[in-house]
């Protein structure tokens, strides 16, 4: 795998907490877009990546960024170090014991009324919009003990579907949430080793859950590795079909591969399923030199048709742009949808520029990064009225190297190849994370 400077650019940690008021906007910020935009990923507490390689990057110390909206203005950007027991060492030890012991540095979820940061099977961190953190959650009890950072929300419902991964026995578990927080299901499913998995999918009927060829090998922590992670030619892939309130979980065999995020899912008709996710045809191989990795292939739009009568996938690659970080307007998550909004990946080793496709018209559409410049994953920000799925905004953190700042930039959801509506100038960076939401004020 090439070797990445973690220290310089776009992922540079940075090293301090700061607020800010009043940010300077180049063009016009839209006045119904009132709320904060949250991100989230890993800034060491100690102001250095130790390690060259993605697996170094992941596990390190959650930092949070927030910029809020209110009535045509950017109002305020402030950024905090999640407060847990791993923040308390460094700052803190006196407290270090009373704070949860997680690491939640990868995604932000608001359901029920609570917001939470999650970690990578830890236990979700509750907080605020304004980056108070509030501890353990209160209102997702049946998820206190450890969730996947990737849940989904039926958004007629309300549900929140879950899943717990772990190396540990029992290795996997599933579960629903009903709109107020309570669990309503929680099973154990059936493996016969512990499987890494980061994302799932759901329709208005099943969730699908990725058993792939990736996976754990614990003799990598003795060789140095941060996360004990690789690729398996002896492992097969495959994708697990339940009904979303417990049934019968089914397992269907498809070409070895590595997903790390979904698009979507939904029912095509009662017995077929169409999922949508960024396919890579290996990951994390280990070089054969025995040190690190093999150089990383970039991953494509891949669609995957379940036939559940037949008890068969097809599989097929819908474009040749590398992308990664794919969001779609939430609000069709789970059901039939026609717009998607990626990061395109150009190499290996950089993430610039954001590709929205239409996947009924099969036009395609760029925002472009100058070269040396990286973005974040687009976020998707329905107008409050909109009728149209694509009626809304697209909110990107763009790191410019020539500064070493970043810009927030704002664009308009139907036509992501336009200037954008508005530029919001950053006198910092905002490092290169993983992912974020956008969280509406209410009321």
């Amino acid at each position: 795998m090439t070797a990445l400077d973690l220290n310089t650019g776009a992922t540079a940690p940075v090293t301090d907490e700061i607020d800010l008021v009043d940010l300077p906007v180049a063009g016009t910020i839209p006045q119904e877009l009132n709320g904060v935009l949250v991100r989230n990923g890993p800034n060491p507490l100690r102001g250095h990546f130790e390690g060259n390689d993605v697996l170094s990057w992941w596990p390190e110390d959650a930092m949070l960024h927030a910029i809020s909206f209110q009535e045509g203005r950017v109002t305020s950007y402030r950024n905090r170090w999640a407060r847990t027991q791993r923040w308390a060492r460094v700052h803190a030890p006196d407290i270090a014991r009373s704070l949860l012991d997680t690491n939640p540095n990868v995604n932000v979820l608001h359901h029920a009324g609570e917001i939470l940061a999650l970690a990578e099977g830890g236990a979700p961190l509750a907080m605020t919009a304004e980056l108070d953190f509030l501890g353990a959650t209160r209102r997702h009890m049946g998820l206190a003990g450890g969730m996947t950072a990737h849940p989904k929300v039926d958004p007629q419902t309300g549900e929140l579907m879950a899943f717990r991964a772990h190396w540990e026995r029992p290795w996997l578990r599933y579960g629903v949430t009903d709109s107020e927080g309570m669990q309503r299901v929680d099973i154990e499913i059936d493996l016969s080793s512990p499987s890494m998995m980061h994302d799932m999918a759901i329709t208005a009927t099943y969730s699908i859950l990725l058993d792939l060829s990736v996976t754990y090998d614990f003799s990598m922590l003795a060789r140095g590795y941060r996360m004990p992670l690789r690729w398996h030619d002896d492992r097969k892939s495959r994708l697990g079909v339940i009904p979303r309130h417990g049934g019968e979980m089914r397992w269907f065999d498809v070409t070895p591969c590595f997903i790390l995020h979904v698009v979507n899912a939904y029912d095509a008709n009662e017995s077929t399923i169409v999922l949508d996710a960024v396919r890579y045809p290996e990951g994390f191989r280990l070089a054969r030199s025995g040190a690190g990795f093999e150089d990383s292939p970039l991953g494509f739009l891949w669609r995957y048709v379940i036939d559940l009568d037949k008890g068969t996938v097809t599989e097929k690659q819908l474009d040749d742009a590398g992308i990664e970080l794919p969001r779609i307007n939430e609000g069709r998550t789970g059901r039939p949808y026609r717009y998607l909004y990626a990061a395109e990946q150009p190499t290996n080793t950089e993430i610039r520029g954001v590709v929205r496709y239409d996947l009924e018209g099969g036009a395609k559409q760029r925002f472009r990064v100058p070269e040396g410049d990286q973005n974040s994953e687009p976020i998707f920000v329905p107008q409050p009225t909109a009728s149209d799925e694509d009626d809304g905004w697209l909110l990107v953190c763009v790191y410019r190297r020539a500064t070493d700042t970043s810009d927030l930039v704002i664009l308009d959801g139907r036509n992501i190849a336009s200037d954008p509506i508005a530029t919001v100038r950053l006198p910092r960076r905002i490092p290169a994370g993983f992912h974020g939401a956008w969280l509406p004020k209410i009321g």
